[in-house]
């Protein structure tokens, strides 16, 4: 396939892969910091601004064939530039600005593209696909209709699906934990504070675990079987495979980045116990120790959301177990992530202009 890039999209890809490393803004009305022999971008502010002030444009909507015969499929492609959202409705709804879909209606349908844009704008493109002998029909959504949770074979909710990371929640306490991690007597030394020159967490795209790995702006898709679920992380490209069948924690584990993982139902709750650790990640501003202990809970009340809750102890940094929560939107748009290669973007530095 084609990649089709616009000065829009390589702005966007540049700004994601340094997302948590950029420095302060400048004071208004000062020039932006430019390394030396840089050249201008040919615009003032950001690739983000500057993307927020482009029109969105439907390039193309198209059936093949746009014509067909009952009990036959048909391929829907579309391409957009510059939406802030797009679907097509009556299906498949919310899309990705450009790609493709196999459908197969019962009757004639009118099928429209909606592309969302800056300063409320909205564009409409609409195509006709004929399924012969059939009466025509222009389909709308059911926005009233509530879907009911999927379920596997062994009836517990299936959590499979592409997600939105970073997604919504905070701290709260629960089940005895407070909201804020607090420090122990004599722990000080695991406060994590950075100079000016650090470029940040994520810089070194090394991996990362809760709560930083639910926190940047990149999906994750979760794929569950009946003996285990595996949670795909698209940045930086990590994985975790959970047992579910009742296996417990190896004796001592050798420590690991994600550590080792096992899983449970209670009820339609998905609890994730994971020890193993190394100590060579950070959580919410503080570096731990290979005690690290965290329990996880998923629970989906309905289909187009995930509830996190994450419980947090480490007995040689924490005064007390702590714990957080976020709520995970599924991505209908989706179908898998992405490929994420990850650079040391230590090495972006100088896009900020400094050495």
């Amino acid at each position: 396939m084609k990649a089709i890039l616009t000065f829009v999209v390589v702005g966007a890809v540049a700004c994601a892969m340094v997302w948590a490393q950029a420095p302060q803004q400048p004071a208004s009305g000062q020039p932006a910091p430019r390394a030396p022999g840089a050249l201008p971008a040919g615009f003032d502010g950001s690739a983000y601004g500057k993307a927020r002030d482009i029109p969105a444009r439907i390039v193309s909507f198209t059936a093949q064939p746009a014509s067909i015969k009952p009990g036959q499929s048909f391929t829907l492609v579309w391409h957009t530039e510059n939406p802030s959202g797009v679907t097509i409705d009556p299906e498949p709804g919310r899309v990705t600005p450009r790609g493709s879909r196999q459908l197969k209606p019962a009757a004639t349908t009118t099928y429209t593209l909606t592309a969302r844009g800056p300063n409320n704008q909205v564009l409409t493109k609409t195509i006709t696909v004929t399924v012969e002998g059939t009466t025509p029909i222009v389909a709308r959504p059911d926005s009233t209709a509530k879907k009911a949770v999927p379920r596997t074979a062994d009836g517990k909710p299936d959590l499979s699906g592409v997600y939105a990371g970073g997604g919504g929640g905070g701290a709260r306490g629960g089940r005895g934990a407070p909201a804020e991690p607090v420090l122990k007597a004599g722990a000080e030394k695991y406060r994590i504070v950075r100079g000016p020159d650090d470029t940040g967490a994520t810089s070194n795209c090394m991996p990362l675990i809760p709560p930083q790995s639910w926190g940047v702006p990149y999906q994750f898709q979760i794929l569950q079987g009946a003996n285990y679920v595996a949670i795909f992380h698209e940045y930086p490209g990590t994985f975790r495979i959970i047992p579910t069948d009742g296996s417990p924690h190896p004796v001592d584990p050798d420590p690991s980045w994600l550590g080792d993982s096992v899983g449970r139902w209670e009820g339609d709750t998905l609890v994730v116990d994971t020890i193993g650790f190394n100590d060579k990640t950070e959580l919410q501003g503080y570096r731990h120790t290979e005690s690290l202990h965290m329990i996880e809970r998923f629970r989906r009340p309905d289909v187009d959301t995930i509830q996190y809750e994450l419980t947090i102890e480490d007995p040689n940094v924490f005064d007390k177990p702590w714990m957080l929560t976020r709520t995970f939107t599924l991505r209908t748009d989706l179908r898998r992530i992405d490929e994420f290669i990850c650079e040391n973007n230590r090495d972006y530095r100088i896009l900020f202009g400094t050495k």
